[in-house]
């Protein structure tokens, strides 16, 4: 399926503060049952300064992102993609896991959760200390060749990218989501791109570009974590993009009762059971403990 499949969510209407605690009461019952499957979007990371695509903070002015295909076919665009995500990384590498991402690898830990997918690029459940995650969408500290497969990290790209482009500079008008940033396009001047170091070949950052396929592989393991679930809770994703969404529906399918935490409506939320709109850092805390005592 392709990342770039995507509906929006039709409004959801401004829940009082009686039925957020009732929300909130009947979550952490579903969680203290455990057997919970986790998928988490760009919402969970926003406290840790990394913005949404549609959310309070979100980045819906945002340009269009680069997809898979004009990153392979266009050297133009290439060389622009690689310009704004050389500045843009360095928002992402200083990120650190905020309360939310400590809350579900708390709850992991308890053997509440029992899976995690994320679709986010960030690693930050990961430096929480959860394991394991599925990185849906890759990870953006992962560099990869197109033609010989080789994965570096992306910190010896970063190295090589800035002794390539030593007196290089640019204006930041905005960071994006998936760690670029939008830049004029007079900044491209002089700006130089490098390639792997073992074969010459094409690098790409190791992150699912809209247009292209999660690899199936992947997909077959979350439909199984999925599966086996007790109950789905969404975390801070929209589900507009079919990558995630399609989980909702699988769980839907197969009975799975689905919660849902986010700032706004999602296209999953006819199908929850429960949904709680309120900011995860608060939520999340809150509900690890009163799930784990």
């Amino acid at each position: 399926m392709a990342r770039a499949t995507a509906t929006a969510a039709p409004p959801r209407p401004a829940a009082d503060p009686a039925a957020t605690a009732a929300a909130c009461a009947a979550l952490a019952e579903l969680v203290a049952a455990g057997g919970v499957v986790v998928l988490s979007g760009a919402g969970l990371s926003t406290e840790s300064g990394i913005p949404d695509y549609r959310g309070p903070t979100g980045a819906s002015r945002r340009a269009a992102p680069m997809t898979y295909q004009a990153f392979t076919g266009d050297p133009l665009a290439r060389r622009r993609y690689w310009a704004r995500s050389h500045l843009g990384w360095r928002l992402v590498a200083r990120a650190r896991p905020n309360a939310g991402h400590h809350a579900v690898a708390r709850l992991r830990e308890r053997g509440l959760v029992t899976g995690i997918v994320t679709q986010n690029v960030d690693g930050l459940h990961q430096a929480a200390g959860a394991r394991p995650v599925v990185d849906l969408h890759g990870r953006l500290d992962r560099v990869l060749c197109l033609d010989c497969g080789r994965r570096s990290p992306r910190e010896e790209l970063d190295h090589r990218l800035s002794e390539a482009n030593a007196g290089w500079q640019a204006e930041v008008t905005a960071v994006n989501p998936d760690g670029d940033v939008d830049l004029p396009d007079a900044p491209l001047d002089g700006f130089r791109t490098v390639d792997c170091t073992a074969c010459g070949g094409v690098l790409k950052p190791d992150v699912v570009f809209f247009g292209e396929n999660v690899p199936a592989e992947r997909v077959r393991h979350c439909h199984g974590l999925v599966e086996r679930a007790r109950s789905l809770l969404v975390l801070g994703s929209s589900l507009t993009v079919m990558s995630g969404h399609r989980f909702v529906l699988l769980a839907a399918k197969h009975g799975i009762p689905v919660a849902i935490v986010n700032q706004g409506a999602t296209r999953g939320d006819p199908y929850a059971a429960v949904v709680v709109d309120a900011p995860l850092g608060r939520v999340l805390p809150a509900l690890a403990a009163r799930a784990v005592g």
